[in-house]
Parts: C-alpha cells; structure tokens; sequence
C-alpha cells in the first residue's frame, strides 16, 4: 500500500531496504506520531544530503517510495538467503507497479541479493556484481533502463556508529534525487 500523497505514476525512486521492524508500528509509514528508528534514520540520511525533510510525506512528495527486499522480519543479525530468493517474487511484483520509476536504491547487501535475484531469473545474469559496496559504487549499474545505485543499509543500529556509511548513503541519494530531478546540481 502506497503512503498517502504518492500514486504508482508519481513514484521516480525506489529505495529498496532489508526488511521490516518487527513491529509494523515501527516501519517506514507507521503513524507519524510512533517512534521509530527505521524512520528517524531514514530522515536524517535525507537531511545529510541536502534534503531538508521532516516527515515521510515530504520523502514520497520528492517521488521516493521505500519498500524491503524481504518482507518479514529478520530474526537474527543476517537475513536468510533462502528468504531473500524466496521474497524476490513478492519485490518483483512490487517494483512492476511502479512503471515511471527510473532508479532503484540498494540499501545494502540484502536489497543488492534481492534485485540481483530478480535479474537471474529474467535475464540470467546479475545487476550489480559480486564486489564490496564501496567499490562498486564508482560504476555505474542499469537493470531494464532504471539506473541502479548500490548502497549501504540506513536503518541499522550501526548507522549511527559509522560515519564514513552515513557519508555514503547521502552522497547516493544525492545522486537518486538529481538523476530524477528532485535535486538541483550544486
């Protein structure tokens, strides 16, 4: 279900995470009013790159629509691979809905196995390859004429820790909202 404010058509960017909270009330587009760190996150890697945001409402009106790779829970610290291959269907019939989308943001390795798995099984190859985030990210990656953006996860507990990732993440979200036009070059 899209967020209030934000139609299939209108939808420019997908920001593709790991997976949800596991409470609900604590997910992206939970009332505004619950606390929630996968929200709080979210909105200060959009400050940090230059977006100046206070709600999720605000996120959506730029053409930003943020889902997970897989879409229950984790129960440990990793996520399982059966999961991420078996959940790729789900995100694939998701992302079809977004026909006007022209870039999908990886928000880590999850989301990256993820979209990779959906591009085995229409073309046989990946998307983005195999490789650590950071040096992949001086390459540019298309999948189906959307430009694809590896990135690093920002709902994390970690994310507060690592400085140099949170430098990562608005650096690529910077580049999203430019290539979609929601953002001024400097």
């Amino acid at each position: 279900m899209l967020p209030e404010g934000l139609t299939d058509d209108k939808v420019r960017i997908v920001m593709i995470c790991e997976s949800p909270p596991p409470d609900p009330a604590e997910g992206f587009y939970a009332p505004e009013t619950a606390a929630s760190a996968y929200r709080a996150n979210t909105l200060q890697a959009f400050n940090e790159a230059g977006v100046p945001v206070r709600t999720m409402s605000e996120i959506s009106a730029l053409g930003v629509y943020i889902t997970t790779a897989v879409k229950t829970p984790k129960t440990g610290n990793a996520v399982d691979k059966a999961l991420i291959k078996q959940d790729a269907a789900a995100l694939e019939e998701e992302l079809a809905q977004f026909p006007n989308a022209q870039v999908y943001l990886l928000m880590g390795d999850v989301a990256i196995a993820a979209l990779n798995e959906i591009a085995r099984r229409r073309t046989g190859k990946r998307a983005i390859p195999a490789g650590s985030t950071y040096k992949l990210r001086s390459q540019e990656f298309t999948f189906e004429g959307k430009r694809v953006i590896p990135s690093y996860l920002q709902t994390g507990g970690s994310y507060q820790i690592e400085k140099s990732k949170r430098q990562v993440v608005a650096e690529d979200l910077r580049t999203a909202l430019r290539l979609v036009g929601a953002l001024q070059e400097p």
